[in-house]
């Protein structure tokens, strides 16, 4: 089992850090990938070292998607390799965990159609816009697509990702 995590800088950091040790926690190798390898660093300081650059990422090699939220989704919905990524696991139907502002990779990644999902409320418009049903809960699941809310959300959120991965 191998997860692929997709930041930028101004990621949130909770939403990135507990995943990744809960991942680690299990045993499953986790790779960071962002515009380009080094540090990333989040909106409370917390900085994370990114051992992939995008373009050079085989979605193949990996069982799971996560997308943490922040500021850092609004940048990565402007690059053809995260969007590329996105839609490789939706075609593949590989378990997409998003949580906070991650959908908006989906959504201009045009993979929302017709699917159940919440994510922050400032948000839910741009969800909506790509074809999804917005719900306000704490976790939704829709086929192979986890989504949550906010870091208030991440016990749920995790619940759901680990279901979701487990055999």
């Amino acid at each position: 089992m191998k997860a692929l995590m997709i930041s930028a800088d101004r990621f949130e950091d909770t939403e990135l850090l507990v995943p990744l040790y809960r991942l680690q926690e299990e045993r499953i190798a986790v790779d960071i990938a962002a515009l380009q390898e080094g540090p990333i660093t989040g909106l409370h300081g917390y900085r994370v070292a990114a051992n992939r650059a995008l373009e050079n990422v085989d979605p193949a090699a990996y069982d799971l998607l996560l997308l943490p939220g922040g500021k850092a989704p609004a940048a990565l919905r402007e690059h053809a390799a995260a969007l590329a990524l996105a839609g490789h696991f939706f075609e593949e139907r590989k378990p997409v965990a998003a949580i906070c502002h991650g959908p908006q990779i989906l959504a201009a990644a045009d993979v929302l159609q017709g699917m159940q999902v919440t994510c922050v409320a400032s948000v839910a418009a741009e969800v909506e816009a790509a074809g999804a049903d917005y719900v306000d809960r704490e976790v939704v699941v829709d086929a192979n697509l986890i989504t949550s809310r906010t870091p208030d959300d991440l016990p749920a959120f995790l619940r759901e990702t680990m279901r979701a991965i487990r055999p």
